[in-house]
């Protein structure tokens, strides 16, 4: 029997299929064009030709796999549903973007802040050059991670990932914690690891640029058997650089291996182990407000300026079709991490007559052990004109780790002769904590196709959280059992085959602290998604109303932590994708947010905006490809542009940054038929504001970078 996406699938492609020969027949009137994205359109040989007249093999364009061509278009109209439902985007009824790895590779984006750049709905950057986390929100709150569909937690505070290790970056928009799991309600972004392919593949490059950076990496695969039942993929990265601002370093060792087992048709096992191991400085300690120095002028301590991460991983992924529309997925993740920073930080402002800075010690050591793991059946099947799928899953994790926590006061600093004083002589942490965390969650996802033409879909999950705490410094213990329960509900409709609609009611509950009760969060979401049959592109629209409860706040009376408070961000997000025929391709996104404190019981805010959330934020690149003639190879110019109107520092609303906006470009020349040299520029014209600042010190946005890339691919 036919599974029913196999038939929904055969469907769309037939029509992609008439509308390819309507090209091709118009195409035979006009000059030749090249086409882009070759792997994604493939245009065959002629199959018959005389003196007049060829007729060509139809253009087939897939737009319903997810993942095949992630290293060779920047338009993806599959996701991966976080391991869950994959589908086809179109079909979905919430906002997602997907940055490829090609996008990934054509802007070198070298971390997750600079990958999610260009993507509608996620602001990016507002810590300027503290370079400790990655930071950015999506639809005015601090986003959740996951990898491969297993969760990461907040990316505040987190570790900060490796965009080579990643053959795509997911982004879904609002409150959804019944596919993902507790999280917060602005959305999640999912990395979806790289995995060894059925061919032989591989590229190995270097780079070199800005701030001593020296830098080589190769990814490369095969298979081990003739049958292609085992096959094996290793990614690697060494960088040995420094930071923008004086004494300073920017290291990094990652290694990736992989090994899928295919016994049959039917059963697919991997395994992944990656190793990630940075040597890196917190940030340049900031400067006194209201001056104006250069980015490189430091004013932390030298001996004391350290952010460094030890991490394995260890990755098993398992599915098996048992046939009559029934399978069986499951993936589980084991990681030992070891991390921690420290540094002196400015808290001074500019006084006339005074030059010393006043400054603070600060740092952390923190480790953990995590273990979880996810199953889930699914069934699909057709009753008529319905077609039906149904997933239900079981997620179990286990999470141990302490921190020790630093703060001193530090010798001030002359500002116009800086004498630095050394590294700090704790008397010891003034917060350690031992931490553990089991969570066992229940889901159940019900998707109905009524005639090909309207989806209604269903999401029900149910959280238990076990959290025990204890106060290393006092002996204290606490713990607390939390059972939260989420739902969400869709409704899709195919006006054609290349348009759809849709309308969501979606929730979302983050993980509770001890003492205080659960963030939860709720979303209404409308919006219409085009995808042409004539050429790779997405387009999509979305308007939101997003609402916060239970926000935790510190009582400044009782230095405690109080659920107490409420919040809203009502928004609209419009992005692009396309590989046009003519050597054109581009990514364009516009998000308006406005954002509310509804209830603010503590410090009087009702009214403001959040802080971090600009109004405006808008982005585009455009790729440009000139063909080569005769030695010259094939040349592709790419720039880019983002703009973020002001926002404020905190929910007081008293001071805010300027408006700005930066500029980037590429050049890649096809040195050979798989050699290219590429250079990239960020911030190209060197634009410079305060990120963030006003609060103890200013902190400014990232400087001007130029890297260039020498790439060997086969």
């Amino acid at each position: 029997m036919d599974h029913p996406k196999n038939k929904k699938h055969d469907e769309r492609s037939t029509l992609g299929y008439r509308a390819a020969v309507l090209l091709g027949c118009t195409a035979l009137a006009a000059t030749p064009t090249t086409l882009l994205a070759q792997d994604q359109i493939t245009a065959s040989a002629p199959v018959s030709s005389d003196a007049d007249t060829t007729v060509l093999e139809p253009v087939y364009i897939d737009l319903n796999a997810y993942g095949d061509n992630d290293a060779n278009s920047i338009v993806a109209l599959g996701s991966s549903g976080g391991g869950r439902l994959s589908q086809n985007i179109l079909d979905i009824p919430a906002s997602v973007s997907v940055i490829t790895a090609k996008e990934i590779q054509q802007r070198d984006a070298q971390t997750v802040e600079q990958v999610l750049d260009y993507t509608a709905g996620v602001t990016t950057d507002f810590y300027g050059s503290d370079d400790r986390f990655d930071f950015f929100k999506i639809r005015g709150f601090d986003a959740y991670t996951y990898r491969d569909g297993l969760p990461l937690g907040s990316a505040f505070g987190g570790v900060r990932e490796e965009p080579y290790a990643f053959e795509r970056v997911e982004v879904l928009k609002g409150a959804d914690s019944t596919i993902y799991g507790v999280s917060d309600p602005g959305g999640t972004v999912n990395y979806v690891s790289k995995q060894p392919k059925r061919e032989r593949f591989g590229e190995a490059y270097v780079t070199g640029g800005s701030f001593s950076h020296a830098e080589a990496g190769f990814d490369f695969g095969d298979n081990l058997t003739e049958d292609d039942t085992l096959s094996y993929r290793l990614t690697g990265k060494f960088r040995n650089a420094d930071a923008e601002y004086d004494y300073s370093r920017d290291d990094e060792t990652f290694v990736m291996g992989g090994f899928t087992w295919r016994p049959s048709d039917a059963t697919r096992m991997t395994l992944i182990y990656d190793y990630l191991d940075t040597k890196g400085t917190p940030g340049g300690g900031g400067h006194p407000i209201g001056s104006d120095f250069d980015r490189s002028f430091f004013l932390g301590e030298p001996d004391y300026n350290y952010n460094d991460v030890n991490r394995n991983t260890v990755t098993w992924m398992f599915d098996h079709d048992f046939g009559s529309g029934l399978s069986f997925s499951s993936k589980a993740r084991y990681t030992n991490a070891d991390t921690g920073f420290g540094y002196a930080y400015v808290y001074e402002m500019v006084n006339d007559g005074d030059t010393i800075a006043d400054r603070y010690y600060y740092g952390n050591d923190s480790s953990y052990d995590d273990f979880v793991i996810d199953a889930h059946f699914q069934y699909d099947t057709s009753f008529e004109n319905v077609d039906s799928r149904t997933l239900a899953g079981l997620q179990y994790d286990t999470y141990s780790g302490s921190s020790d926590t630093y703060y001193a006061p530090a010798p001030g600093i002359d500002w116009t002769n800086p004498v630095y004083s050394g590294g700090p002589n704790y008397s010891g942490p003034y917060q350690s904590r031992k931490n553990e965390q089991k969570t066992t969650s229940l889901y159940l996802q019900q998707e109905l196709t009524f005639a090909d033409k309207v989806i209604a879909s269903v999401g029900l999950r149910n959280d238990w959280l076990d959290l025990k705490q204890r106060n290393k410094l006092t002996g204290i213990s606490e713990s607390g059992d939390f059972s939260e329960f989420t739902a969400r509900a869709g409704l899709t409709y195919r006006v054609t085959d290349e348009v759809s609609t849709y309308a969501s009611y979606a929730q979302s509950v983050a993980p509770p602290s001890l003492g205080v009760d659960p963030e939860r969060g709720e979303q209404y979401e409308v919006g219409v998604k085009y995808a042409p049959l004539a050429f790779p592109a997405l387009l999509s629209a979305s308007v939101y109303d997003l609402t916060k409860d239970n926000i935790t706040v510190t009582n400044p009376a009782t230095n405690m932590q109080e659920t107490i408070g409420k919040s809203r961000v009502r928004g609209v997000d419009l992005e692009a994708k396309a590989e046009l025929m003519n050597n054109i391709s581009f990514t364009a996104a516009y998000s308006y947010m406005m954002s509310d404190i509804v209830e603010d019981g503590t410090s009087g805010n009702v009214g403001n905006q959040l802080s971090f959330v600009p109004n405006n934020v808008a982005s585009l690149w455009v790729d440009y490809k000139l063909e080569g003639e005769g030695r010259r190879g094939d040349m592709t110019f790419g720039l880019g542009a983002r703009y973020q109107s002001s926002y404020y520092f905190a929910e007081d609303n008293a001071i805010s940054s300027d408006p700005n906006i930066t500029f980037d470009a590429a050049f890649t020349y096809q040195v050979a038929e798989n050699t290219t040299f590429q250079v990239n520029a960020t911030n190209l014209f060197n634009e410079k504001y305060i990120a963030y600042g006003g609060y103890g010190a200013d902190w400014y946005n990232q400087g001007r970078a130029v890297y260039a890339t020498l790439r060997q691919t086969w």
